[in-house]
């Protein structure tokens, strides 16, 4: 299951991203927010976050206006790698060496097309399982 969450300038590229998911079988949860008008992105990053967290979600995709503040936030809770992407080589690229768990994009930053190729590629990518990439992960998870 994948846990989708916005603030009001990811709104329009949400309903997009879970038309695509709908579309392609992939089951998912909205974590909100429910339109365009001003919120805090942190409380939907939380949310997003901590249900990744605790495995109520697989994986996450979060969307504000640039991606920066919503990763950020996301990347307060314990045990998430959010990865914010603006192309397919870096979606891939975190999946294999980060096991990245949450997606972070800026709807002002890439337009709908670009987005929906970087959501695709980051949910079909794999971990590879590499033994340098899990050092590496288990350095960043021991780290305060």
């Amino acid at each position: 299951m994948i846990a989708i969450g916005c603030d009001h300038a990811g709104y329009g590229l949400k309903q997009e991203i879970m038309q695509f998911l709908k579309a392609n079988g992939y089951e998912y949860r909205d974590y909100g927010c429910d339109s365009t008008e001003s919120v805090d992105y942190p409380d939907f990053a939380h949310a997003v976050a901590h249900a990744v967290a605790d495995g109520t979600a697989d994986q996450g995709i979060l969307i504000c206006g640039t991606g920066i503040g919503i990763s950020i936030a996301a990347n307060k809770v314990p045990g998430i790698r959010c990865a914010h992407c603006h192309d397919c080589f870096s979606a891939e690229a975190t999946r294999q060496h980060n096991d990245a768990n949450i997606l972070a994009l800026g709807a002002r930053v890439v337009g709908g097309g670009l987005a929906l190729k970087i959501v695709e590629t980051f949910l079909a990518t794999p971990f590879s399982n590499d033994e340098r990439h899990i050092r590496r992960i288990q350095k960043i998870e021991e780290r305060d």
